[in-house]
């Protein structure tokens, strides 16, 4: 039976993808909250640590074009989640959406962190899970912040905000203007911090110090 003229058109494989994205971008925030220490790299060696710790999320903050997919790749074989700060990516031009079509086609990379809005997206739509990194250096920062948790076109699925050491008070103000869950990240240094952080109402922190990947 044919569709009756006024009524609305549903386009079913959108629709599809819609529901696949959203179960994927659930799955990947239940992996962060039942795995609240991120472990971010900036190099092969500390990598090499990060797969024998007890950690499931790894942050890629280095590497270039050439490197990047056996990066990923060494992570996924050790069963872990991989996200890259394609923002940190020589080679790669990051204010581009070819770089997004680029990590999906040629990492095993799970998902991207960027502090770049207008790529969010894209990367939604490659089925990436997606971390948008802001910088909480003055009250600008929280003004963006609240821009972009009104404006209907950039839905990350995590908020990660630097310094992840920042106030509770204001981890409490970023989490009642954002509509995402946050994640703190950067000069997180022993237990008191990851505590303070969590405590605050961050789902997780990210950290390159090795010691509070132990905890």
């Amino acid at each position: 039976m044919g569709m009756n003229e006024g009524e609305p058109h549903l386009n079913l494989p959108a629709l599809f993808l819609f529901d696949k994205i959203r179960m994927k971008n659930r799955e990947f925030i239940n992996k962060i909250e039942i795995n609240p220490i991120i472990a971010a790299v900036k190099d092969d060696e500390q990598l090499s640590r990060a797969l024998r710790e007890d950690v499931e999320i790894i942050f890629v903050l280095y590497g270039d074009i050439c490197s990047i997919a056996e990066i990923t790749a060494r992570i996924k074989r050790a069963g872990k989640v991989a996200m890259v700060h394609v923002d940190l990516i020589t080679g790669l031009n990051n204010s581009k959406e070819v770089c997004l079509d680029f990590i999906k086609n040629n990492t095993e990379a799970d998902g991207i962190i960027t502090t770049k809005s207008n790529l969010i997206a894209h990367a939604r739509e490659l089925e990436l899970n997606t971390v948008l990194r802001y910088f909480i250096l003055d009250s600008m920062a929280l003004q963006n912040i609240e821009k972009q948790a009104r404006s209907p076109g950039i839905k990350p699925d995590i908020i990660e905000f630097l310094p992840g050491i920042i106030l509770p008070k204001m981890i409490r103000r970023i989490n009642k203007v954002s509509r995402v869950p946050i994640i703190a990240g950067g000069l997180i240094a022993d237990r008191e911090d990851v505590m303070n952080a969590l405590d605050a109402g961050a789902l997780a922190i990210s950290t390159t110090n090795e010691e509070v990947w132990e905890m």
